[in-house]
């Protein structure tokens, strides 16, 4: 069975920094093609930070562009999310996501991680 699984997430401090990892089982990290964090805010609908592709290509959200960074460990089968320069608006469950396209017409398979929380405090 393929599992997603996040950690690091807590409390921190505006201005500060927090590294979130996401591990697989079942299925090694380069069998996805694309792999990213999103995260949802309560009340607010679940958005894209960032996404990292197998050919190595990165996108951002505005948001977080500068602040941010995606990275990958294949030989650890983890993808991390390192944040800097942490804000109170940066506060929700992040989630891990990985996709994989299993024929020509672009059927994929999805998984997502259960999701961790990062609260920054003002």
């Amino acid at each position: 069975q393929v599992q997603l699984v996040e950690s690091g997430g807590g409390l921190v401090q505006a201005g500060g920094s927090m590294r979130l990892s996401c591990s697989t089982s079942g299925r090694a990290l380069n069998r996805y093609d694309t792999m990213a964090w999103y995260r949802q805010a309560p009340g607010k609908q679940r958005e894209l930070v960032t996404r990292v592709a197998s050919d190595g290509s990165i996108i951002y959200a505005d948001s977080v562009r500068g602040r941010f960074t995606i990275s990958r460990d294949n030989a650890k089968n983890t993808l991390y999310l390192q944040m800097n320069s942490l804000k109170p608006e940066d506060t929700g469950t992040y989630l891990c996501y990985g996709r994989r396209v299993i024929n020509v017409e672009g059927a994929a398979i999805e998984h997502w991680g259960q999701g961790t929380q990062v609260t920054v405090s003002s």
